[in-house]
């Protein structure tokens, strides 16, 4: 009997859900607004950059972009969302880039009704543009879209003629701190981040790796940077430089012995999107100082 009652309960509870999603959703279609939580912040920036962000809810903890988004309701690290909070918020679809956990949760939103938008994350400059459109097309905003495509590719050009004057390349590592892990890790080769590095005119010295690595004494010693990057979470953990080189290794770099560690955001480094080109201008910089 216990039993029966609580899958009865259970049922109840996630029929009340599935009717307040669908009276969501004929709000949304009455209004011409959606009830969005993003859990991707490539895709929170570029909804707010599309005049859009009035139609946000909730985000996850990594969209920080722009200060507006860290004024919306959190639901979680993007990898360990909370289907509760989610649901709490009455949205009328979720957008993710598919790199979302756990899966349990995903099935419970699914379950209960909640709509998903899967959009492909962009790690080119043409990807990324093509970003633009396909969300534009969501929010009627193709102007925007239009005129963000054509202050990325000015930026860009600025950056590319800019880069001509330096004539060395700066041996850099990128430390980023893993909250799932809870644990410094070293980012490789692949990725956005040195697809910006090398536009702004440095050089990652950890190609040998492939996506990110728990930072070690061998890894870091060996790769000899000239410069470290701190994306900003690890980096505000330990405080200033000084407490960064007693990382593993990084004392014994030129790095560390010339406590030339930086730190840089992550919306800045990780992802590509509207500011990519001044963000490659403010690296190149940063990097060549």
């Amino acid at each position: 009997m216990k039993i029966y009652k609580i899958s009865l309960s259970i049922t109840l509870v996630l029929l009340a859900l599935t009717a307040c999603t669908s009276t969501q959703k004929d709000q949304a279609a009455s209004t011409g607004k959606q009830r969005i939580v993003c859990v991707a912040k490539q895709l929170t920036e570029l909804i707010y950059a599309l005049g859009a962000g009035n139609q946000l809810v909730g985000v996850d903890l990594s969209s920080t972009y722009p200060p507006a988004a860290q004024k919306l309701t959190k639901v979680g690290y993007h990898r360990m969302l909370n289907a509760e909070g989610i649901i709490a918020l009455k949205p009328t679809v979720v957008y993710h880039d598919g790199n979302v956990a756990p899966e349990a949760v995903m099935q419970q939103l699914e379950k209960v009704g909640v709509p998903m938008k899967v959009f492909k994350d962009a790690h080119t400059i043409p990807e990324v543009k093509a970003l633009f459109d396909t969300l534009a097309a969501q929010f009627g905003a193709q102007k925007q879209a239009d005129s963000l495509k054509t202050k990325l590719d000015a930026d860009l050009a600025k950056a590319a003629e800019s880069v001509k004057q330096y004539k060395t390349t700066p041996k850099v590592a990128i430390i980023h701190f893993g909250r799932v892990i809870n644990n410094y890790l070293v980012i490789g080769k692949a990725g956005t981040a040195s697809y910006m590095l090398e536009m702004a005119g440095g050089k990652n010295v950890m190609d040998t790796l492939k996506g990110m690595k728990p930072l070690s004494p061998e890894i870091i010693s060996k790769a000899q940077p000239d410069i470290i990057l701190v994306t900003d979470f690890g980096y505000d953990r330990l405080g200033n430089a000084d407490k960064l080189a007693t990382l593993p290794g990084i004392a014994l770099t030129p790095a560390g012995k010339n406590k030339k560690i930086y730190r840089i955001e992550e919306h800045d480094l990780i992802y590509l999107g509207p500011r990519t080109g001044e963000n490659v201008l403010m690296l190149m910089k940063l990097i060549h100082q």
